[in-house]
């Protein structure tokens, strides 16, 4: 029997007729305890219908939704964590998730798949630790590399510098928001620091779920070559408050001297990319076969 309660965030500003693709992915869950928490910044593109007693509804020519768990609020902000601290104002849910427009869910059975292992978790839980805030984690699709990007499955400090898994596949307790949401000076690297804040500071428990949660379209907010060169500095700038200078500084040299720049390139390239993932989806699964555990999608 579900219990887990989940809050999908989507925060939109002239999405096109990606919201709707977005918001299909969730609706056709097999598993249907969640609501949506709709954001919208004010958008003009049509992708918004404003009824005749006021309320809006997701529409685009020759599609429309209508469901009740899908909740619509519409105001100004500042940008698009603003946005996402705007939303968790109204959210309900034991965990929450956060999805761009143009990002899905992967296939039908993310949630039913999340749900039964957040359950379990919580389940074989030391009583003792039943006060720290779970935060779960899964793989990513990139549609673009049309391969599985898979999360570490252990976070050390290391990791944590390297970078963390994106919010499209992170199940965050919704305790981890009281206190505090996305530091809004970050305006690229937001949710790494907020990840960030969550383990060291929060005490979270991150745990991987061998599952794929989102399919990610690439060519996002974070990937312009402005925004590029601001991540690198806002990530050094978070790393040395959490982690430290001196570690930040050494993790930094590791990275150099393990070709870090040539293998991002290598990520990032359609043609190497797929290799790239499953070698080390092999490495995380310690030596096993980078396929194994494709059933858990």
């Amino acid at each position: 029997m579900a219990h887990t309660f989940f809050s999908i965030v989507i925060v939109s500003l002239n999405p096109g007729q990606k919201l709707m693709k977005t918001l299909q992915s969730v609706l056709r869950q097999e598993y249907g305890n969640f609501e949506v928490i709709l954001k919208d910044g004010g958008s003009t593109d049509g992708s918004l219908k404003e009824e005749a007693d006021g309320s809006l509804s997701v529409a685009w020519p020759g599609q429309s939704v209508s469901d009740s768990r899908v909740h619509i609020f519409r105001s100004p902000d500042k940008g698009i964590y603003d946005g996402m601290n705007q939303a968790l104002v109204h959210i309900n849910g034991d965990y929450v998730l956060f999805l761009n427009c143009g990002d899905s869910l992967y296939d039908s059975r993310v949630l039913s798949r999340v749900a039964e292992r957040i359950e379990k978790a919580e389940g074989e839980r030391d009583t003792r630790l039943r006060a720290r805030p779970f935060l779960f984690y899964g793989d990513q699709y990139n549609e673009k590399q049309r391969s599985r990007v898979c999360s570490a499955p252990k976070l050390n400090d290391f990791a944590c510098y390297r970078n963390v898994p994106c919010h499209q596949v992170c199940f965050y307790d919704a305790s981890l928001f009281w206190e505090r949401g996305y530091d809004t000076d970050f305006r690229v690297r937001g949710d790494y620091e907020h990840f960030l804040y969550c383990i060291y500071e929060r005490g979270a428990e991150a745990v991987h779920l061998p599952v794929i949660v989102s399919s990610y379209e690439g060519g996002g907010f974070s990937e312009t070559r402005e925004n590029r060169k601001r991540s690198e500095l806002e990530h050094r700038v978070i790393t040395r408050y959490y982690l430290g200078r001196r570690k930040s500084a050494c993790y930094a040299a590791v990275m150099l001297a393990t070709l870090a720049p040539v293998r991002t390139k290598i990520a990032e390239n359609p043609s190497l990319a797929k290799g790239y993932n499953a070698v080390k989806a092999a490495i995380y699964r310690g030596g096993k076969d980078a396929s194994a555990g494709r059933d858990e999608r």
